[in-house]
């Protein structure tokens, strides 16, 4: 079976330094997936429901082939109890 990310996320650390870098790697897509990988390793159904959303449209905005807007990807991070950070290079 393929490797699946989302069971070796045991902790809120794991998470964020996985996000982290994702986000330092800069894709989208990546970006996209590894948010995917977070919140089924934090149940998907939880997740959906507390960023407002339904399961099956999350699936599909955090899938290869979804192209979520800022604002979907705004509502998950939230849901998953993290938030964005900016700071200067």
């Amino acid at each position: 079976s393929l490797w699946d990310a989302s069971e070796h996320l045991e902790t809120d650390e794991d998470m964020v330094m996985y996000l982290e870098a994702a986000f330092e790697d800069g894709d989208p897509a990546l970006i996209t997936a590894v948010l995917g990988d977070i919140a089924r390793a934090k149940g998907m159904v939880q997740i959906a429901e507390k960023a407002g959303l339904g399961r099956t449209s999350l699936y599909k905005a955090l899938s290869p082939e979804g192209h979520p807007d800022f604002a979907t990807i705004l509502k998950v991070i939230n849901a998953l109890g993290m938030r964005l950070q900016a700071t200067s290079r």
